[in-house]
This record gives C-alpha cells, sequence and structure tokens, in this order.
C-alpha cells in the first residue's frame, strides 16, 4: 500500500469539544489513504462489466451490492437502520410533445415549431397533457426572494396561466453588483427553481428565455430533453405541486412573442430592475403532449460510523454512483458510459474517506455518514430523496460534503471551492489547506451557478452547511492554469461520453489523495469540536437554517 506523507504528521489541532479543549492529533489517519486503493475502486467502478451505472438496469445492481461489500471491508456500520440501502421510488417520465405549438395574438395567429423554437416537458405522470389558449404572462425572473427584497409576481395573477420567465438572475443582465449577487448566480437564477415557484403560484406552465452566457450552455444542450424520457421522484401519494408543462423558449421566439404582444426587448430589460411588474402578454398558447409513466425503485447506499459521544449529530459525505449506462455509440463504437470521473472517482473516494474515518486511534464524537446516491445524472433525485425522507434529521446534521469528480492530473497548489462565500466550512477548509502549505481558489466561472448543480444542493436547500469542491487550478510544476486546462479538456472530450474511462497510464491520483485528505480534516474538525458551521449573511439558505 502506498503511504500518504505530508508536512503536518506531527501537528496538532486544538478543537472545542462540548465545551473542553481538546488536542486531536491531525496525522491520525492519513496513512489510511491510498493512491493505489482508489485507483482499484475507480477502475472496478467504471468497468464495462458495471455497465455504466444506470439506475434502473443491472448495472445498479451491480453497482449498489459492491458498494454495500466495500461499506462493510471498510469497518462501516449499515447506515439506514439494519440496512445499507434507502429505497428511492422513482418514475420514468416519456413523453411524446406535439411538433407545433399554436399561438393567438391580436395581430394574428402563427405556430412555433417544437425543438427549434421550444422543448417542452413535464414532472407530472398524467397520461395526456394539454395547454388550451392558456394566456401567456411575463413574470420577470420570475423570483421570490425576500432577503433581496424582491418578488417578481407581486400583484399578478398566475393561476392557470403560462408565465414566461428569464434565466440567471437581474444582477447577471444588469451588470449590477448590488442586485442579489451580481454576475454570480444565486439558487434563484437555476432553471429548477424557476419552474418550483411558478408551480407555487398556481402556473400551468414555465417557459425559461433561453441565453447561452446566463444559462452558460447552448440551446443544444435544452435540446436533448426533446420528447425523451426523465427520471423523477415518485411522488404520487404526497400533495406535490407541478406545471402541467415546463420548457424553453429560444432568444428569437421570445422576441417574436413579444413583438406579437407588442412590445419589444425593452420590456425584458426593465425585469431588471427593483419595483418591476409582471404584466400580460395578451397571448394565448396551444399545444399537446403524452405521457408514459414507468414506476420503478432505485437505491442510495449508506454506511456509517457511530459517533462515540453525540451519536445523534452527523456530518455527511456524499458522492454519486450513478452514470448514464449503455447508450449511443461513438464515433469508435464504444456504446458504454462508463463515468469513471463522473463519479466513480468520487464514489471510490468515499471509501477511502471511510477507511481514513475507521483508522482514527480515537473514534470521532460525532456520527460520519458516508453517503452514496442515486441518479444525480436524472437530477439529483437521490440526494433529492434523501433530505426530504432524511435518515438523519436535517437539523442535527452538521454539514454535508460532496464530491463530483476528483483531481486525475496530479497535485495542485490549490482546491477549488465551489460557492465563494456561502457558510463556514470554506473557512475550515481555507485553514486546513494552510496547515500543508496550500490554498483554496474559486471557480473560473461562478455566473454558471454550479453550486446549484450538485449533490449538496439538496441539503443546503433544506438548510444543512453544504460544501463542495474542485480540482485545483494550478498543477504543481507546471504553468499558472494548466488545472483549468486540464478541466476544459475533459469536458470537451470525455464528459458524458463513452471515453470517460479509467487509464492507469494517463491518470495521476496523488492530487486526488492530497484533496481527499483536506476533506477528510474538515470533516474531522467537526467530530470533535462543539461548534455547528453556520451560513453567512448574504447566502439564501440562511435563513431555512435558522428556522430549524
Amino acid at each position: 500500500m502506498k503511504r500518504i506523507t505530508t508536512v503536518v504528521l506531527f501537528a496538532t489541532l486544538i478543537v472545542s469539544c462540548k465545551g473542553k479543549e481538546k488536542a486531536v492529533d491531525d496525522a491520525d489517519g492519513l496513512a489510511a489513504f491510498s493512491a493505489d486503493s482508489l485507483a482499484k475502486h475507480i477502475a472496478t467502478l467504471s468497468s464495462d462489466s458495471f455497465m455504466g451505472r444506470k439506475p434502473f438496469s443491472a448495472g445498479e445492481t451491480i453497482t449498489i451490492n459492491y458498494l454495500k461489500q466495500q461499506f462493510i471491508n471498510a469497518g462501516l456500520e449499515a447506515g439506514n437502520g439494519s440496512s445499507y440501502f434507502q429505497e428511492v421510488p422513482m418514475v420514468k417520465l416519456t413523453t411524446q410533445a406535439a411538433p407545433e405549438m399554436q399561438v393567438q395574438s391580436p395581430k394574428g395567429n402563427f405556430t412555433l415549431k417544437g425543438f427549434d423554437d421550444y422543448v417542452i416537458w413535464t414532472d407530472k405522470a398524467d397520461p395526456a397533457i394539454a395547454l388550451n389558449n392558456e394566456e401567456l404572462v411575463f413574470a420577470g425572473y420570475g423570483v421570490v426572494a425576500p432577503e433581496y427584497n424582491w418578488n417578481d409576481y407581486a400583484g399578478l395573477d398566475v393561476k392557470g396561466k403560462v408565465v414566461l420567465v428569464l434565466v440567471n438572475d437581474p444582477g447577471f443582465n444588469a451588470h449590477d453588483s448590488t442586485l442579489f449577487k451580481g454576475t454570480t448566480m444565486t439558487y434563484y437564477g437555476r432553471w429548477t427553481y424557476k419552474f418550483e415557484e411558478a408551480a407555487r403560484q398556481g402556473a400551468k406552465g414555465c417557459l425559461i428565455v433561453h441565453n447561452t452566457d446566463a444559462a452558460s450552455y447552448p440551446f443544444t444542450v435544452v435540446q436533448n430533453n426533446w420528447n425523451g424520457s426523465r427520471l423523477h421522484l415518485d411522488n404520487k401519494d404526497k400533495k406535490e405541486s407541478y406545471c402541467d408543462v415546463i420548457g424553453w423558449v429560444t432568444g428569437p421566439t421570445a422576441k417574436k412573442l413579444l413583438t406579437a404582444a407588442g412590445k419589444d426587448t425593452t420590456l425584458l430589460a426593465e425585469a431588471d430592475k427593483k419595483g418591476f411588474k409582471g404584466q400580460s402578454l395578451g397571448l394565448k398558447l396551444s399545444t399537446t403532449m403524452s405521457v408514459k409513466a414507468e414506476y420503478n425503485k432505485s437505491y442510495n447506499v449508506i454506511g456509517k460510523i457511530t459517533g462515540s459521544k453525540y451519536p445523534d449529530e452527523t456530518i455527511i459525505y456524499t458522492a454519486h454512483w450513478d452514470h448514464l449506462g449503455i447508450g449511443k455509440p461513438d464515433e469508435k463504437g464504444d456504446s458504454i458510459y462508463n463515468g469513471a470521473l463522473d463519479n466513480a472517482s468520487a464514489t471510490a473516494g468515499l471509501l477511502e474517506l471511510a477507511r481514513g474515518f475507521k483508522s482514527l486511534k480515537t473514534a470521532p464524537e460525532r456520527t460520519i455518514v458516508i453517503l452514496s446516491v442515486t441518479a444525480e445524472e436524472q437530477g439529483l433525485w437521490g440526494s433529492a430523496y434523501y433530505a426530504q425522507n432524511p435518515v438523519y434529521p436535517a437539523a442535527k446534521t452538521l454539514a454535508n460534503i460532496n464530491m463530483d469528480g476528483l483531481n486525475y492530473y496530479g497535485k495542485t497548489k490549490d482546491i477549488t471551492v465551489v460557492g465563494q462565500g456561502q457558510n463556514e466550512l470554506e473557512d475550515y477548509l481555507k485553514e486546513a489547506a494552510a496547515k500543508v502549505d496550500r490554498e483554496i481558489s474559486y471557480e473560473a466561472h461562478p455566473e454558471a451557478g454550479a453550486y446549484y448543480r450538485s449533490d449538496h444542493f439538496n441539503f443546503a436547500k433544506v438548510g444543512i452547511p453544504s460544501l463542495y469542491t474542485g480540482s485545483g487550478k494550478d498543477i504543481i510544476g507546471q504553468e499558472k492554469g494548466s488545472g483549468v486546462k486540464k478541466e476544459e479538456e475533459y469536458t470537451k472530450e470525455h464528459y458524458h461520453r463513452p471515453s470517460d474511462q479509467f487509464d492507469a497510464k494517463v491518470w495521476v491520483l496523488d492530487g486526488a489523495i492530497a484533496d481527499l485528505q483536506l476533506l477528510f480534516q474538515v470533516g474531522k474538525r467537526l467530530a470533535f469540536t462543539n461548534q455547528w458551521p453556520i451560513w453567512k449573511t448574504g447566502s439564501e439558505f440562511k435563513a431555512i437554517r435558522e428556522k430549524k
């Protein structure tokens, strides 16, 4: 086994433990981390025999049973009563939308073409969905944010109507740092939030105006949702509210709708200003969609190390085990989407963390939970189900530390924090990094809203302070920004492609081990202290935690 050394081998960390000062050896547990072990698990999880680890497939059964056995081998207890599994009831919704949408306008009727002009789908399992001359209302950004004194729905009746909203936040398009977080996307800028808020307001439909810069991806990505299948949590026995129709329209389509309403794009710019009032566009929309629903169950895998003194207080580490399964062959004829980096790497990282905590000479005083979730690629559903049905109550969960893709290109000077200024876990990581002559950096494109695109987001939504990190930007011994170039290369050539495979001759995992050790130190600090990390002022999740 390869041993990992560090400059803090004999250093100590002084932390407060339920009112008492206690010395904890910084080096305790670090020797359990192994690049060889990490590589072995990545290679196994991303092998062809795991068939791309898609939920509801034979690959899922192989994956979750492998993880269960590895949890047992690492010494983890069953995390859900006597079971290592948490059932996640789900439904696969396959939609078939009509090829066109009819628009009634005072200036004359016209049609929009599906896929080219708009893309729609639904989160409802109703076999037949229809818009029948439903009124179209422009609702700005579709945001209700009390902490920013912003309510796009104030005085606006959208019940039974279709709302047209803009993507991202007012500060992004206005380039105004005084609005929300300026060009840094908040939770309110995410398309998922806009659909949820429209449903809460009673809207029958919600269409988002696409903008490549504001969304951080082209409309071709949206088009992948046209008449496809999507997994969703099975909430048929719950009183969940959803819009009948949700989706996107292109920028040119939005302009066409505005023109038909006797408006122009100055109306969109008005939405960037405080006090903006939404308005009906005087248009009526009609289209249909058929829906096929298939119900099944997937599984989260969960293990724990029970805290020696405060077992009801938990620290949860997460990574999603799923990927895309077997699909369209690439140019080489390979049809297995192995998902080595995304996310066999971080799933394997959970096993290293488990071994690290089990190896501690002094057992953690708070419970450490190792949770590998399902269906992240389909919409963060495994973590969403856990957050809605927690095994360990949110009010007693100190933190979530989430991983989605580990460093595969060697040691870096820095480790990237995604979601700058959200909560104190960022400060804990910074202090841990400084002890080994490293530093934290921040995501290169905060306007993309990456903090709202991985599993930690569902923990944040219920108020749990959540830390999400990425690989460093500067590889030691290489030019500045070399890590960023590696990430861009992966995104361009391998992301969500069959070529995302483990190559022992190419992958260099000492950097991944170094990053895992930092996340281990953050969790270890929490395991031996009376501190509860808090959300920082300005975070949209602060009020949720304070209520708990």
